[in-house]
């Protein structure tokens, strides 16, 4: 079984790697970082006697996606996880990293779902993991492009799910929703939580256990179900008075 993570050099991505590899599947490694991916390679192989492959590639490029595809195929599991953040007024922040988060969250994720779901419809068998956030069921103001990105992934997920079990396919699709984490992420997004953090090793070993069960919706910690929950009940102007409260909490500035 080969497993190939997007986004793997560091945090959920690395974490994600190494509860697979403990399980003996074989690795994909994907990342801009070649220096980390032969740290993974190296320490995957000694520690846990699995084959592990390993991909520099910046996803923010199309052309780049498609490459990965065309050098990575006969995968069983997909792990989107590659993706990027922003803080500020919509109106404030750079437009070109406006730019690189949608074609990260968002365009690299959709363009490798659909080529590797084509494969895995061939053979009837695989699954998909999309990394979104619980920003994926709330409006975002102060992070606007992210909280619309991860609302991508989310909607677009759940449409692939169904028309899965429209057509009685052995595929299963899931999303991670994790709230806060400790991770890189925090620094290129210019942010500090007031919400106590997950470890990211925590929330890879409790995601591998969902995963491997075919659980879609995938939500570690209790304060993060409970948000997801008021989502579903909450009015959107209200929710966005909430976020925008919450979202200033992280103001580096």
């Amino acid at each position: 079984m080969r497993v190939l993570i997007t986004g793997a050099s560091s945090g959920i991505g690395r974490d994600l790697a190494r509860e697979f590899a403990k399980r003996k599947y074989n690795l994909v490694l994907v990342s801009r970082n070649t220096e980390k991916l032969e740290e993974l390679k190296k320490e995957f192989e000694a520690e846990y006697k699995v084959k592990v492959e390993y991909f520099s590639r910046d996803l923010s490029k199309k052309d780049e996606c498609i490459d990965l595809y065309n050098k990575a195929r006969n995968i069983d599991i997909l792990v989107n996880n590659a993706g990027l953040g922003d803080f500020g007024f919509f109106s404030e922040t750079e437009l070109e990293k406006d730019i690189s988060i949608i074609e990260t969250d968002v365009i690299a994720m959709h363009i490798l779902t659909k080529l590797y779901l084509k494969d895995m419809k061939e053979k009837n068998s695989g699954k998909i993991l999309n990394v979104a956030s619980i920003a994926g069921f709330l409006p975002g103001p102060l992070m606007a492009t992210y909280y619309a990105s991860k609302n991508y992934v989310v909607r677009l997920s759940e449409s692939i799910r169904e028309e899965l079990k429209k057509e009685k396919l052995n595929i299963k699709i899931s999303i991670l929703c994790p709230g806060p984490v400790k991770t890189n992420f925090n620094n290129v997004a210019n942010v500090k939580f007031e919400l106590k953090s997950l470890s990211s090793e925590y929330v890879a070993k409790y995601t591998i256990k969902k995963f491997l069960k075919d659980k879609f919706y995938i939500v570690p910690g209790f304060t993060v179900k409970c948000a997801k929950f008021f989502s579903k009940i909450v009015p959107t102007p209200i929710l966005a008075k909430f976020t925008y409260y919450m979202q200033k909490k992280k103001d580096r500035s």
